[in-house]
């Protein structure tokens, strides 16, 4: 056995006042001084349910995560609570779509009965029911069309507020006003509140941009979508327009503001928890999922450490409550870790 070899001796000790790594030295003291630290409380897991089906569909560009039926429904949502989840966010796939997104309208269809379901279940924990007709149309869009095919925003604003009342009525303690209708918080405000549903709060998707990084959640909601978003979500380019967004939801009656998405998008996410004193959320969006799952399958990351470390950079960068698919999972390593 050959001798470890010696460290090089030292002629003349330099002489450090800061010596930033005592700090780094044991992984006590590393817990002790960090700054950002993500809570399972701060998460909100994303579901799809699926109106026919009769046992769980996995959805194939995005490992793990699954089209629900009612019983798997209401075990994830046990399970996400059980772990300490500080949300349940709701997203139903209909059995018909048609042009006005009519079955988002139904007090019967997909989306108000999960939230019935996940209230069962819920034991407190916020259920978010998404405020948007994307799923429910059979153009995919997230409004109503005019007769030249655009997404007529008035029109879509009046269908909206129908809708919030609808899951106010099953349920939901929050609704996601995902839709990126100009006006679409004050109008939804307005109607919740002159149907006695003023303790319904409003998630602003307040900053939405026209990204690339949604392709798995269509697959997850089976989307129908013709053309893109372009005309109603943001520019990728644009954060000055951001803000104008998150001030013009906040005037309206916001109670939390998102941006969409997160990891792409931390400057943005910084200038937004700069700009308000309201709650700031962020979503991890599915294509964010997917890239981290498909290099962890491949043995190019360590999965755990890269998940851990993605949405420290969320709560760092400034969000409060970060919507992840990952939600459950993070949980139950934050609470090994405690």
């Amino acid at each position: 056995m050959t001798d470890r070899p010696s460290s090089p001796q030292l002629r003349e000790r330099p002489e450090l006042t800061q010596r930033p790594r005592r700090l780094r030295s044991t992984p006590g003291i590393r817990r002790l001084v960090q700054e950002h630290r993500v809570r399972p409380a701060d998460l909100v897991l994303p579901l799809f349910v699926a109106e026919g089906l009769t046992e769980p569909k996995p959805i194939s560009t995005m490992p793990g995560v699954l089209q629900h039926t009612r019983e798997s429904f209401q075990q994830a949502c046990r399970e996400a609570v059980a772990a300490g989840v500080g949300g349940l966010m709701i997203f139903a796939v209909p059995a018909h779509r048609d042009a006005d997104g009519s079955c988002a309208l139904d007090p019967g269809g997909i989306l108000a009965q999960a939230v019935r379901w996940a209230v069962e279940v819920a034991d407190g924990v916020p259920v978010i029911a998404d405020l948007c007709l994307d799923e429910f149309t059979d153009h995919g869009h997230c409004g109503v069309l005019d007769a030249q095919g655009r997404v007529d925003n008035d029109a879509t604003l009046t269908a909206y507020g129908r809708m919030a009342v609808v899951l106010a009525e099953a349920g939901a303690d929050v609704l996601g006003a995902s839709g990126m209708m100009d006006g679409q918080i004050g109008w939804v405000r307005k109607e919740l509140d002159v149907s006695g549903y003023t303790d319904t709060a409003l998630l602003a998707y307040a900053v939405k941009y026209a990204s690339a990084l949604y392709g798995p959640f269509r697959e997850a909601v089976d989307s129908a979508l013709q053309g893109d978003r372009r005309t109603y979500q943001q520019d990728p380019g644009n954060a000055r327009e951001s803000l104008r967004e998150v001030a013009l939801d906040v005037t309206e009656g916001a109670d939390i503001v998102m941006v969409k998405p997160a990891t792409a998008y931390l400057d943005v996410v910084a200038r937004v928890r700069d700009l308000v004193d309201l709650p700031v959320a962020a979503y991890v969006v599915s294509g964010e999922y997917a890239m981290v799952e498909a290099a962890a399958a491949v043995g190019a990351i360590d999965r755990r450490r890269t998940i851990l470390e993605l949405h420290t950079s969320v709560k760092r960068a400034g969000a409060g409550i970060i919507a992840t698919y990952w939600a459950t999972e993070l949980a139950r390593w934050l609470q090994e870790e405690s």
